[in-house]
């Protein structure tokens, strides 16, 4: 078959294609550099280390800069190997016309093929025959050369002839290196070239300008900006060349390059008139009205797709969008989670507004019901929001059973941001809840008891009455908070029983969706619970509500129900527990504070009690300060601290003030337990001023029957009156109960010793001091011991071992003893204990088994064993009593 010879292209005869069509020169040209032109080296070294594989392909969405990388990178390689570059256009994919260019270019980069005189046309029979003899021609070349195809995304639909250019690479013996340019993949067959290792692949994330190349890019067109504004330009753009450089170019000369970069969409004059011509125009007006349709959604799957626009086809829709790199992009990796460039979304966005508003509620509004059927509250509130009716937002909330969150965070959560803006009076009683829960949030109690009577007219009004459980428990819930803030705690704690009811009736995965409202619900009942003196209860539940609160991420219930938790348990006496969870609770602190409470005021007061109980003046005055730092106005705080003050006070040996200090008859009574303790505390100081009668008046004023610390301040009392017999007997049924608190069997055994003292038996006496010891061991309970009377502080100046082991002041011992050598049979200690380990053997003097020690001191069972282990090693003993009995021979305890 002849062929023409069209026209003289540089001085060499050209194939012109069937039809008589000439060879374009503009083909063959290598794009001009535009003006600004950024060097990309960090791409270029991609390109000249891929040389070696027979494919590379460049591929990213319009505007990305493929075209000016290779471009780039070939104009920089001059006199570095052969290159033909041929820019392809539609129709160009027929083998007749493709090969044509190519033939043409390969000649124009020196290589000595024959005319179309020597050899048939490409494209007549002997099609294949020409592929094999133009492999063969390029395998005996002495040099390699690149192939520059720009724009095979134009000739995608014929796919002959990447099946041709294959078989050319497969046999040229790695003397043709071809590099693909184009929106998507190319179909030759990459996967082959991937796992053999022979392909280089540039796409769209490796062609997003890089900070570094936008600022050059910035600084070619003479802009400066602030790093803020530099990195909000990146987001915006997400490294987009086109994007960049319009920008640039609208900046140029502009003083206020900041501003312009902060008021950045999509929809800039520039930035629109781009997406417009070269992506949104050139798509199939049903691909238009998928893309526009779906724009209101930031994040979407296909199925949430489907359910906006109504159709069933939107996977494959988004997976052709993707492969055509149209601005769509897989999120965090996942390939069935899509989203829209940033900009490319603002325009469709406005576009949509602009050809469809009547189409806009809708969509909004199926993007809404959507997302609450699949959990996804906050995307579900901002469409109903972004569909103009926060009314069905409010509904979806109190349906979604998060009125907790609202209730909790207020407008630092996204719905409560949403829904701040929900106008009053209320439309719906869905509405009023939700006002009441951010009023709830912003401290705003009186408001929130008149939007919670709104809610009940309007309920009223819709249905008379009935009302399903999400609102029945947002209402309680609310009404639980709002007592709380009153102090009504009978009704805290019935409310809190009502709405735990409810929210076991709720759906399993809400409830597990929504744990805040469980975790608000039981440190509310927990907090009542021992403003009413129910000790025990108030422990069970504050416990739960700590492990409900971690579970749940929610640090305010969290924070208050440790604080609870720890003033307990420093009034029981159980000091180590209660700083360990004072401390959990400070650490809880640092994510914020109830309304009116300096955030760590009760823990500060626990640590201060517990330094208090262990004599540790210093650091219990410190602590006082810091709990003091803000006035308190929850009772229980003022009364905690007055009876800290009282008993630091006492330790100085100012009665006087240590009295006038637990004064707390001002405000809101304290809870029932501090009450007591404060009352307890004012008869043990009229004890020690010598007015037993007054101390008596005190404990009448007491209800119920007397407990362990009441007994004992009563025997105090006889014995101050000189019924030695009287007193010995109260405190000798405590003595002989197991469930007393450590503290106040030290107080009991301290008091026997005295009776003993004044009995004048010391040996009594002192068997009652060591039993104090043994008790207060566990715990490093003090205080007690530097309150005793002259008596007994007298009888142990003439015990040494008693009086070094207590190291009272007046008793000659006021600075620690000195210790003599140890015996010869004992050796002496040369590692010391660490302070956990110190910690345990404290425990293990109290004759407190493993798994006691362990739940004592937050670890677990194979650590306290670990510590025993080290213990044993350290001091050269093999059983538990050696340990101790060697640690006391030594002073250590």
């Amino acid at each position: 078959m002849a062929t023409d010879v069209a026209i003289t292209l540089s001085g060499s005869p050209a194939f012109s294609p069937p039809g008589g069509n000439p060879l374009l020169e503009s083909k063959f040209a290598i794009p001009e550099p535009p003006p600004f032109l950024v060097t990309r080296s960090r791409l270029w070294g991609t390109l000249t280390a891929a040389t070696h594989d027979p494919v590379a392909v460049v591929v990213g969405s319009a505007g990305a800069g493929k075209t000016q990388l290779v471009a780039s990178w070939l104009r920089s390689r001059t006199g570095d190997g052969r290159a033909v570059w041929i820019t392809l256009e539609e129709g160009d994919g027929d083998p007749a016309v493709l090969w044509t260019y190519v033939l043409e270019g390969l000649r124009r980069a020196g290589l000595d093929l024959p005319t179309s005189a020597q050899r048939p046309f490409p494209g007549a029979a002997a099609h294949r025959s020409f592929l094999a003899w133009l492999a063969g021609e390029l395998a005996t070349m002495d040099q390699p050369v690149t192939l520059v195809l720009d724009g095979t995304s134009c000739i995608d639909d014929d796919y002959q002839w990447a099946t041709d250019l294959d078989f050319v690479l497969r046999h040229a013996r790695g003397r043709l290196q071809a590099i693909l340019i184009g929106r998507s993949d190319p179909p030759l067959p990459l996967h082959r070239y991937r796992l053999a290792g022979r392909l280089t692949e540039i796409h769209s994330r490796e062609l997003a300008f890089s900070p570094a190349e936008t600022a050059e890019l910035m600084d070619l067109h003479g802009i400066t900006l602030t790093d803020g504004a530099m990195a909000a330009l990146l987001q915006r753009t997400e490294g987009w060349a086109a994007g960049l450089r319009l920008v640039a170019m609208a900046l140029a000369g502009r003083v206020d390059a900041d501003q312009q970069i902060a008021d950045l969409t999509g929809d800039d004059a520039g930035i629109a008139e781009y997406f417009l011509g070269e992506v949104l125009r050139t798509q199939h007006r049903d691909v238009r009205t998928f893309l526009l349709e779906t724009s209101i959604l930031d994040v979407f799957t296909p199925e949430l797709a489907d359910a906006v626009t109504g159709r069933s086809d939107s996977r494959r829709m988004l997976a052709a969008l993707r492969r055509v790199n149209a601005f769509v992009v897989s999120v965090d990796g996942h390939a069935a989670v899509y989203r829209y460039h940033r900009l490319f979304a603002d325009l469709l966005r406005t576009q949509l507004a602009l050809d469809a508003p009547d189409r806009l509620i809708g969509l909004q509004e199926r993007a809404a019901r959507w997302h609450a059927a699949n959990g996804d509250l906050i995307r579900a509130v901002e469409h109903a929001i972004a569909a103009g009716n926060p009314a069905a937002a409010a509904a979806l909330v109190i349906q979604g059973y998060a009125i907790g969150e609202l209730a909790l965070h207020g407008r630092r959560c996204r719905p409560g941001e949403l829904l701040a803006a929900t106008p009053e009076p209320a439309e719906t009683p869905e509405s009023a809840l939700v006002l009441a829960a951010l009023a709830t949030a912003d401290g705003e109690t009186e408001r929130c008891a008149r939007l919670l009577d709104e809610a009940r007219a309007l309920l009223l009004e819709r249905n008379g009455g009935d009302c399903p459980d999400p609102i029945a428990l947002a209402g309680i819930l609310l009404e639980v908070l709002l007592a709380q803030d009153l102090r009504h705690s009978v009704r805290v704690v019935h409310s809190a029983r009502v709405a735990d009811v409810l929210l076991r009736r709720a759906p399993p995965e809400v409830r597990e969706r929504r744990a805040e409202a469980d975790a608000i619900l039981l440190a509310a009942r927990g907090v009542a619970e021992s403003r009413l003196g129910q000790l025990d209860d108030a422990v069970g539940t504050l416990r739960a509500a700590v492990t409900a609160a971690g579970a749940a991420g929610c640090a305010g219930p969290r924070r208050e129900a440790l604080e609870q938790l720890a003033l307990i348990e420093a009034h029981r006496g159980r000091l180590r527990q209660a700083a360990a969870l004072a401390g959990k609770a400070r650490e809880a602190a640092e994510h914020g504070g109830t309304a009116g409470v300096h955030p760590s005021s009760v823990a500060e007061l626990t640590l201060a009690w517990v330094a208090a109980e262990r004599y540790d003046v210093e650091q219990a005055w410190h602590h006082l300060r810091a709990a003091a730092a803000h006035p308190p106005c929850d009772p229980a705080v003022r009364a905690g601290a007055a009876l800290v003050r009282a008993r630091l006070l006492r330790a100085r040996g100012e009665l006087r003030e240590a009295r006038a200090a637990l004064d707390v008859s001002a405000g809101d009574p304290p809870p029932l337990w501090l009450e007591r303790e404060l009352a307890l505390n004012r008869a043990r100081l009229a004890i020690a001023a010598g007015q037993p009668a007054e101390a008596e008046v005190i404990l009448r004023t007491l209800d119920g029957p007397d407990d362990a610390d009441t007994t004992v301040v009563r025997a105090a009392v006889q014995l101050a009156v000189g019924e030695l017999d009287r007193a010995q007997q109260l405190v000798q049924t405590v003595v002989s109960t197991t469930d007393a608190p450590a503290s106040v069997l030290v107080d009991a055994w301290l008091l026997l010793a005295t009776i003993a003292a004044e009995d004048d038996d010391p040996d009594r006496a002192h068997r009652a001091v060591r039993q104090a010891l043994r008790a207060a061991s566990p715990e490093s309970l003090r205080r007690p011991f530097n309150e005793i009377g002259p008596a007994l502080r007298r009888l142990l100046r003439e015990a040494p071992e008693l009086r070094d082991r207590l190291r009272l002041p007046g008793t000659d011992q006021a600075e620690a003893p000195r210790r003599g050598p140890a015996p010869e049979d004992d050796p002496v200690l040369v590692e010391p204990l660490s302070k956990r380990e110190m910690d345990v053997l404290l425990q293990m003097a109290a004759m407190l088994p493993s798994e006691e020690i362990a739940a004592t001191l937050y670890v677990s069972i194979n650590t306290v064993k670990t510590h025993v282990r080290s213990i044993f090693r350290k001091l050269s003993v093999s059983r538990r009593s050696e340990a101790v009995r060697r640690a006391r021979a030594l002073g250590l305890i």
